[in-house]
């Protein structure tokens, strides 16, 4: 019951890491209101909730590139629970390419989702953090980063600026009792990641050999550690990105040497 009383919000959570965060929010007794441009997706995520949970999910679209929708999610939300504890910006699309082969409308999508978003939801989401003893912001980063590949220069843009953003709002909010973390997953078994892991010849063998830990994540490694930052037990944290990432980016394995 590390989130017991608490309110919060979780977006992209039609799936992937942020249904896993949704529902162990809400295991841990937070009301979480579970937020994604896929509102049918959004519901089936409060739908999965096991009966008698102590927490509570509820579902709705939300666009988080659109202002009005971001600022009407918190205001909705704190109607409804008179509070705001805990965000997780989690929305996040990819799309690959060089820059050279990346259309510019895919580019400007990313930022929109990945980084907008994020700044949407600090713009309207802090303020009532401020009110509660101990709010916590968190993002979804990546590996990315701070670990460039190949053929997805516009999306390891994006993980970068929100790493730097994170910093930035952890020493502006700080001082109001505000903590501000991101987690940078490695490779993680979601929908983004299951292009390439079902659909590349190898891929998934691939991509469970890199870590040292020797396979592949699953959401919810991540939305433990997300716990983690949006509970007490991280009170003394804040500006800080934790690797989610089985160890891929501390270095090159003998099994990756060997592929």
């Amino acid at each position: 019951m590390r989130l017991e009383d608490k309110a919060a919000i979780v977006t992209g959570a039609a799936g992937g890491i942020g249904r896993a965060a949704a529902l162990r929010f809400a295991a841990e007794g937070a009301q979480v209101v579970a937020v994604d441009i896929n509102g049918p997706g959004a519901e089936e995520t409060a739908r999965l909730l096991p009966a008698g949970s102590p927490g509570g999910i509820y579902g709705s679209r939300v666009d988080v590139t659109q202002a009005a929708q971001v600022k009407g999610l918190m205001e909705s939300t704190i109607r409804r629970f008179g509070r705001l504890d805990v965000i997780l910006s989690n929305a996040a699309i990819l799309q690959g390419g060089s820059v050279v082969d990346l259309p510019e409308d895919d580019w400007d999508a990313m930022f929109a989702v990945n980084v907008k978003g994020a700044y949407l939801c600090g713009k309207y989401g802090i303020p009532a953090l401020r009110t509660v003893s101990g709010g916590s912001f968190i993002i979804t980063a990546s590996a990315n980063s701070f670990y460039a590949e190949s053929d997805i220069a516009g999306y390891c843009a994006t993980k970068g600026a929100v790493m730097q953003l994170t910093k930035a709002m952890a020493i502006d909010h700080g001082p109001d009792g505000v903590r501000v973390n991101c987690v940078c997953p490695g490779w993680i078994d979601t929908p983004m990641s299951q292009p390439f892991l079902d659909e590349t010849p190898g891929g998934r063998e691939f991509a469970g050999k890199i870590a040292p830990l020797g396979r592949i994540g699953r959401p919810e490694d991540v939305a433990d550690v997300a716990l983690f930052l949006a509970s007490d037990e991280s009170r003394f944290v804040t500006g800080t990105s934790v690797n989610v990432d089985g160890g891929w980016t501390s270095g090159m394995t003998k099994a990756i040497a060997l592929i």
